[in-house]
């Protein structure tokens, strides 16, 4: 991706992804978001069931499958819209922001690529050193052209 698109694309993805920021926080219920909701709302496993037109004994299975994360999305959707609620997927950094995130990813790979280069120019007895700061420019370069 050339890197305006790929600088456009970070800025859209973390102004879209700035309104999960306390979603990740806050605790799944222990039995799953389908239960508790069903329970909080006062509906019933029969009721969720007519509108799904499946079996209660099936919408129990259902919300035991999302307290073990063994859920499709559309098994997911299909209940939280039986509920009359809107199902919000979002991948999220698990600290920083989106761009912190592709930030520390390049390092990684610039660290790899320049130590594995340092270890080849050590067998030859030509290392130079200075590995941190060929690491941070490295880092920089690849940063700036994307």
């Amino acid at each position: 991706m050339r890197p305006k698109f790929r600088e456009l694309r970070l800025d859209q993805l973390s102004r879209t992804m700035a309104a999960f920021e306390g979603a990740k926080t806050a605790p799944r219920p222990r039995r799953g978001w389908l239960r508790a909701i069903r329970e909080a709302t006062g509906m019933s496993l029969r009721e969720v069931g007519k509108v799904i037109r499946r079996t209660p004994q099936l919408v129990a299975a259902l919300e035991k499958s999302e307290a073990k994360n063994r859920i499709t999305l559309h098994s997911l959707e299909l209940v939280a819209n039986a509920m009359d609620c809107e199902l919000i997927y979002a991948i999220v950094p698990k600290a920083g922001s989106l761009l912190d995130l592709s930030e520390r990813q390049t390092r990684r790979k610039v660290e790899d690529d320049v130590r594995a280069v340092e270890h080849s120019m050590l067998l030859e007895n030509q290392a130079v050193g200075r590995v941190d700061e060929k690491i941070a420019e490295e880092t920089r370069r690849r940063l700036k052209r994307g």
